[in-house]
């Protein structure tokens, strides 16, 4: 739901996820707020009450809007808000969100949308970061793009869906492809191998080094063993 429909179908319908949604696979649609505008100009925003700088997204036009898709989808769907007031969005919350067979993106501009139809209709408020953006069109794909990935078949091998940065609060391992050597660069011996068991050791524990080094916070929701605890703590400043 948003004032931008182009933007974001046009972002969306592109690569992994337009591909993906040409078979058939998932479905992306967008609704015009401003086509629910009930007034000749389809202005949908007015001053706020109480003054201040900007203008503010009207209840009513977000309401039919909302009311639309909840007709056509026969029952009340989960309502995401985009703001910089909600949780902070996450792999564990993208995984939440594919779980669901509808999800509603609503995305805010100018001083955001009257307070009154978002405690009517929002069911979530989620943030992808500390930081204003002019509207929540850039988070709402962002959200597509990770929740629509996780859909089976979405992606050619469905194993990169799970093994790859932030699979048990980890960050991923470095990753290396031809030539052998580039810059006087070598790929890493034990990746040449083709001992299964080392290679899958040497992965974990790089990822735990890397995720210390760059992502520390991250250490503390991860299941590690007493010697990966030790091994973390080695770049640990």
């Amino acid at each position: 739901m948003t004032l931008f429909p182009d933007m974001v179908a046009d972002g969306l319908n592109t690569s992994i996820i337009g591909r993906a949604a040409a078979k058939g696979l998932l479905s992306i649609e967008t609704v015009n707020i401003r086509d629910y505008a009930f007034n000749k100009h389809s202005s949908v925003d007015d001053y706020p009450y109480g003054g201040g700088a900007g203008m503010l997204m009207q209840a009513e036009p977000v309401y039919q809007a909302y009311k639309a898709v909840e007709d056509k989808i026969g029952r009340k769907p989960r309502v995401v808000y985009l703001s910089p007031q909600g949780k902070c969005f996450s792999q564990s919350l993208a995984k939440e969100y594919a779980r669901e067979d509808e999800l509603v993106l609503l995305c805010g501009h100018y001083e955001g949308i009257d307070e009154r139809v978002l405690e009517e209709i929002v069911t979530d408020y989620v943030s992808i970061g500390d930081y204003v953006l002019t509207g929540g069109e850039l988070p709402a794909m962002v959200i597509v793009d990770a929740v629509s990935r996780l859909v089976p078949g979405v992606l050619h091998n469905d194993i990169s869906a799970e093994f790859e940065s932030f699979q048990e609060n980890l960050l991923e391992y470095p990753q290396y492809s031809r030539p052998e050597v580039w810059h006087d660069k070598k790929v890493p011996e034990i990746l040449l191998s083709g001992h299964h068991a080392n290679i899958e050791k040497w992965r974990r524990e790089q990822s735990i080094l890397r995720t210390a080094l760059l992502r520390p916070d991250l250490l503390s929701k991860a299941e590690l063993t007493e010697k990966e605890k030790v091994l973390a703590k080695s770049v640990q400043v």
